[in-house]
């Protein structure tokens, strides 16, 4: 927040609420110049403010506010705009690389004669501890707190580097892990949807706002709270103050009208939400709900699908504040000043959700919601929408397409057990955080529907894992004052951790039996997750199949025991009388569900829980570490480690050079998610960081996870490129993380191939596809490929946040024209790439030209557009990246104030 604000328009005006005096920008005023804006879209209202507040004349102008005033005409704009967030949040596997780089900017702050304390957020910054638990224990009622002790001894170095941040950098706060996911802790307690703070005296009011640096930040856009997923890399500049800059979006209405049938979910609503955007196409634009059918959502129904923009490619996906937002703020425990400050500042601006007036947007998309099905999702994306009754045929149909020769109905025997598994089995049942379990009524209906399947003699199948792993400690009250937690429990949900379990990939290893019968008999079996992210490899890396579903499907699922079952129509099982239980017998109404909600539900569960959130259990506190300004770095750790992006940098940069006789690394075909770029699951044992880890006196059982070792970057550039799931179209017969070193002409591990092409001098590229990065926000994904020696990725097209890490990492994103792909071109991956115009200066979405030399030595000379869309991205590109340009430019303003102390 800036109190300098040259106010161009006087904007600057006083809001009184119950005695107190605010000072804000007041969009009513700035409307008196700028012309009518009250059918500008909520999410460009809160932007205007924010040029409003920010306005300097450098990097907001008066063109800029008029520039966004201006959108209403054409729904779009070309304009590009500062924009700065109030807030960060961060969640530990993005968070610990992000505190390591600014630990190790401080050191080379230090070591260029800096002053080290120039580096701190400027920016408030909450890092919620939340991705590290692994379900290696379940189906036990000790579950939970053999879970949380590995968790702490396999990250106790990360944990404790992390509260030594909480005590160097201001600003900057640690929630603890045990406590929740980042998200739903967001929305439950961080989120204020009016921020306030104090300058000289004067409390300003504005919207709260913020970048996350998980994809699912948006969460929170239930809220009326504007954010979203960014890299680390740019979480790190906004922390340090510079501005996100970003071109004035399209914002794309979604109208919703009537109410949802009886038995279906806020799942079947998300689920049909996103396949229904992912074909309108919104990827880089914001979605914005409105309509009469936004009357029958809770706050929790708009959470969850806010939850899901990343999947459904949009920036965000926000709600406007009505008196829903109020009654939850209330209902968790927020404070009553804060609230009616919420409902005074948005009648004020124009922010309170008008059921007579829609707004104007880019283009429109319309769901009646009586119209939405009961369904899942699968089994690689979260866009491919399946309804219930077809699950089975799309599992057939993956089963065939995995050239499957056996009899897909063929069972075998289990080593030690009674019972047999086969194709299509359910190996893996979570009810597992972020998208759903902020959701009351289906965490409840999970909880009556696992009571009756109980009260009719049901139980899970041995074969299938399940977990509960709520994304707050509330989940747990609710259930346990509803009764519900005991028959969770009797069908092996025990609570296993409150964190991103199974859908980040720690979901533990499977029971050795079952894991060498898929293993030997090769068998294609499912995961059921209540997550929001199914992609190949990602779940489990002996899971294939893996389906998105609301929590009560997921324990219909382990009573069931295979996605061939038709639920619709198939029994579940038998009761205790032999007679079949069908689904819709133990199927809780919306009627039960409301009822529960209604009783156990308090909010004196929220105030408890979050009194004190910061403080952490005892194994939390009893973490002891050092104070002091600078990090001191263990030689011998194998998790947190100086990166190298500082290394003998200069003061000034140097200028851009061309890329010249480029070798191809890899090319990637269409959807290459940033897990297939950097993984975030286990780490195998014979891979470049697995060979790592062992040659530093690290057992296997102890090498955790990619994503607990992301602060070290000799793990994580060794882990780059490495998922068993990767097709590198240069290697015919052979998936995972290799390519053909064609200066030898042998197959390697992508790692070690960089290493040899780095010492040899020679640049990389990447060659993909479409939708090349999209998935979370994951900054590694960029920083390893840097690390890796690649100086530019041409794709077909780019998902949002990897294109800006790429920029941000000092790496050229290229995006073929005219429909040119590299199949059109007949790229082999033994060819030479020389890109030219670099050095004769970039500017944003410029073509470059690219000389492509076969092996036989004939050249083709062919256009690229250059996906550095902005100007601030062309100065971070000419430092080599955004944490240079920043050093740099806190060097600067540091020396400076040292001469005018000196004069």
């Amino acid at each position: 927040m800036t109190a300098k604000a040259l106010d161009s328009l006087r904007t600057r005006k006083t809001l009184e609420v119950g005695g107190k005096k605010y000072i804000y920008y007041s969009l009513q005023e700035a409307s008196k110049t700028l012309g009518d804006i009250s059918h500008l879209p909520y999410s460009l209202k809160v932007l205007l403010e924010n040029l409003l507040r920010y306005e300097d004349g450098v990097t907001v102008k008066i063109e800029d506010i008029k520039a966004l005033a201006g959108w209403l005409k054409a729904q779009s704009s070309n304009h590009e705009i500062a924009y700065n967030p109030a807030r960060v949040l961060m969640q530990d596997f993005t968070g610990v690389p992000a505190v390591v780089d600014l630990a190790a900017m401080r050191e080379a702050m230090k070591s260029m004669g800096g002053d080290p304390s120039l580096i701190n957020p400027l920016a408030p910054v909450d890092l919620v501890i939340d991705h590290s638990v692994m379900v290696d224990s379940f189906g036990r009622a000790d579950s939970f707190k053999r879970n949380v002790e590995l968790e702490f001894q396999r990250n106790q170095e990360r944990y404790k580097f992390l509260k030594w941040g909480q005590k160097a950098f201001n600003n900057f706060r640690v929630v603890p892990p045990g406590t929740g996911i980042c998200h739903q802790v967001n929305l439950e307690y961080l989120a204020q949807v009016v921020w306030t703070s104090s300058q000289n005296g004067e409390t300003f009011a504005y919207p709260d706002t913020l970048v996350g640096t998980d994809s699912h930040t948006t969460m929170v856009n239930g809220l009326g709270v504007l954010g979203w997923g960014v890299g680390g890399i740019e979480a790190e500049a906004a922390m340090l103050g510079q501005p996100v800059s970003m071109l004035i979006p399209e914002v794309v209405g979604f109208r919703l009208e009537g109410q949802l049938l009886e038995g279906r979910t806020a799942t079947d609503l998300v689920l049909t939400v996103t396949q229904m955007l992912r074909e309108k196409g919104v990827v880089g634009k914001f979605v914005e709900f409105y309509g009469p059918g936004l009357a029958h959502l809770s706050l929790a129904d708009r959470a969850t699908i806010a939850n899901m923009a990343p999947e459904y490619g949009a920036t965000c996906g926000i709600f406007p504040i009505d008196q829903e937002t109020l009654d939850y703020l209330a209902f968790t425990g927020r404070n009553r000043d804060r609230i009616a400050l919420v409902e005074a500042y948005a009648k004020e601006q124009g922010l309170w959700r008008d059921a007579k007036v829609d707004p104007i947007f880019t283009d429109t998309v319309f769901l009646n919601l009586e119209d939405v099905d009961s369904s899942l999702a699968g089994p690689k994306r979260p866009q491919d929408k399946v309804k219930l009754d077809d699950v089975p045929a799309s599992i057939l149909s993956a089963l065939m397409n995995d050239n499957k020769k056996s009899d897909p109905q063929k069972r075998y025997e289990v080593e030690e057990g009674e019972y047999t598994i086969g194709h299509g089995d359910v190996v893996i049942a979570a009810i597992t955080s972020c998208t759903n379990t902020s959701n009351p009524a289906v965490m409840i209906g999970a909880g009556l529907l696992a009571k009756k399947a109980r009260e009719k003699g049901l139980t899970r199948k041995p074969w299938v894992k399940t977990s509960l792993a709520p994304g707050s400690q509330v989940v747990t009250d609710y259930l346990k004052a509803a009764g519900l937690q005991k028959d969770l429990d009797a069908l092996g949900f025990e609570l296993v951790g409150y964190g991103c379990t199974t859908c980040i990939g720690n979901s533990g290893p499977l029971p050795l039996a079952i894991a060498q019968t898929i293993d030997y008999h090769e068998l294609t079996v499912a995961a059921v997750l209540s997550g929001n992210r199914n992609f190949e490899g990602r779940i489990h890396p002996q899971v294939k199949l893996n389906y998105l579903a609301s929590p009560p499907l997921v324990v219909a699922y382990a009573l069931a025991g295979s996605t061939l079952v038709d639920l619709t129509v198939e029994p579940l099982g038998t009761d205790k009388d032999g007679k079949p239980v069908y689904l819709k017998d133990i199927w809780p109404s919306s009627l039960e569900i409301q009822s529960v909600m209604k009783s156990s539900l308090t909010p004196k569960m929220y105030a408890d829980r979050y009194k004190n959130v910061f403080e952490g259990d005892t194994e939390w506190k009893s973490l002891s570490v050092e104070a002091g300004l600078t990090f001191n770095w263990e030689p011998k750790s194998t998790y947190v480690k100086n990166p190298p992006y500082f290394t003998n940098m200069a003061q000034t940069p140097t200028d851009p050079q061309d890329i010249k006789s480029a070798r191809v690394l890899a090319i990637l075909g269409d959807s290459v998610t940033t897990d297939h770029i950097s993984p975030a699951g286990s780490i195998k044992k014979d891979s470049p960081a697995g060979l790592y880890l062992l040659s530093h006196d690290v057992q296997s059982v102890d090498f955790n996870s990619y994503g607990s070792r992301r602060g070290n970057h000799e793990v994580m550039m060794r882990g780059t490129f490495a998922n068993i799931r990767l097709k590198n179209e240069m290697l015919h017969d052979i998936t995972g993380g290799f390519t053909r070193n064609v200066l030898d002409d042998e197959i390697l591990p992508i790692y070690d191939a960089s290493m040899r092409y780095q010492e040899a001098g020679i640049p990389l590229v990447i060659i993909a596809g479409k939708e090349y990065g999209t998935g979370s926000s994951r900054d590694w994904a960029a920083k390893g490929t840097a690390l890796l020696g690649v100086k530019a990725v041409i794709a077909e097209s780019f998902e949002r946040i990897h294109r800006s890490n790429l920029v941000g990492m000092g790496i050229l994103p290229l995006v073929f024209t005219k429909g040119m792909t590299h199949r059109s071109l007949g790229l082999e991956g033994t060819e030479t790439f020389d890109i030219q115009g670099v050095e004769a200066g970039i500017t944003p979405k410029m073509i470059l030209n690219c000389t492509i030399t076969r092996k036989d030595g004939r050249k083709e000379t062919i256009p690229l557009v250059c996906r550095i869309d902005t100007e601030n991205e062309v100065s971070y590109y000419s430092h080599g990246g955004i944490l240079p340009y920043v050093m740099r430019n806190l060097l600067k303003s540091g020396n400076s104030e040292k001469k005018r102390a000196l004069a």
